[in-house]
């Protein structure tokens, strides 16, 4: 199964540069090469902050760019969106029983667990009783299966200091329900810090974040205040097959200096 991750597009209404960037022209860029390499993935996921302020402007462009996509999509939320907004601009996105934009997935290798840890106002992530009542549903009706997550506000302390309070604000509730799940969780995808980081959680469980699509982060681990850059649009290539789970970094506009050459031997 090949599935794309695209991250924190922090839409605006067309034209409008956000960070120094425009997110409108580096998502554009993403979905056609996506479009012209990756015809054939199965899913596109995105881990949340869609638009910069949850705007119906930003959500309707986002409708616009997406539409050359020839393969199912699944939406997710972040800090900076807004979910009425959203659930007006995209309402065949599937909702759970409480109105929150989380949805499972079954595949040939495991179940997908779409999460929402957006809560207006709240710069970090909120996964409450409500929520995880339905995530341990989701989780026991998965049985035997793999279990794959895919989320925007890691769920785990990332080690870099302007995430500190700006975090998942569940005292580690969502980990703990995830690691009782007997068939094991393969990986948990999240966004929200804008750079690549990979590791495995006191649980056992292996995590990892895509780099932002829009302005991405200066990786500082010790700087509380934000600083960042523009770069390449972005996404990754998620292969899940009977050997498990790998991502691939994917940046649009690299242009090689060496042609390839294929060697026999050392």
């Amino acid at each position: 199964m090949k599935i794309i991750q695209i991250t924190d597009t922090h839409l605006m209404p067309s034209g409008v540069v956000v960070n120094g960037v425009d997110p409108e022209q580096q998502l554009r860029a993403a979905v056609a090469d996506i479009v012209e390499r990756h015809a054939d993935a199965d899913l596109l996921v995105m881990t949340g902050d869609l638009g910069n302020h949850g705007d119906p402007q930003a959500y309707a462009l986002l409708r616009d760019i997406l539409t050359p996509v020839p393969f199912p999509m699944r939406l997710l939320l972040g800090n900076h969106d807004d979910r009425p907004n959203f659930i007006a601009a995209f309402p065949e996105q599937p909702l759970d029983a409480n109105g929150y934009v989380q949805s499972h997935l079954d595949t040939p290798f495991g179940r997908l667990l779409f999460l929402d840890s957006h809560e207006a106002g709240v710069i970090g992530g909120i996964y409450g009783d409500d929520r995880l009542a339905w995530l341990s549903s989701a989780l026991a009706e998965s049985g035997d299966q793999p279990v794959t997550v895919f989320v925007h506000h890691p769920p785990i302390e990332v080690g870099i200091a302007h995430f500190d309070a700006i975090g998942m604000h569940d005292d580690g509730a969502l980990m703990r329900v995830l690691g009782q799940h007997p068939a094991g969780i393969r990986h948990i995808v999240f966004g929200h810090i804008h750079v690549p980081l990979a590791g495995t959680s006191a649980e056992g469980i292996a995590y990892s974040s895509g780099q932002a699509c829009a302005h991405r982060f200066i990786t500082d681990l010790d700087r509380p205040d934000l600083w960042w850059t523009g770069g390449h649009p972005s996404y990754r290539i998620i292969k899940l097959d009977a050997l498990g789970f790998r991502a691939y970094g994917a940046q649009v506009g690299e242009v090689p200096t060496v042609k390839a050459t294929i060697c026999a031997g050392p």
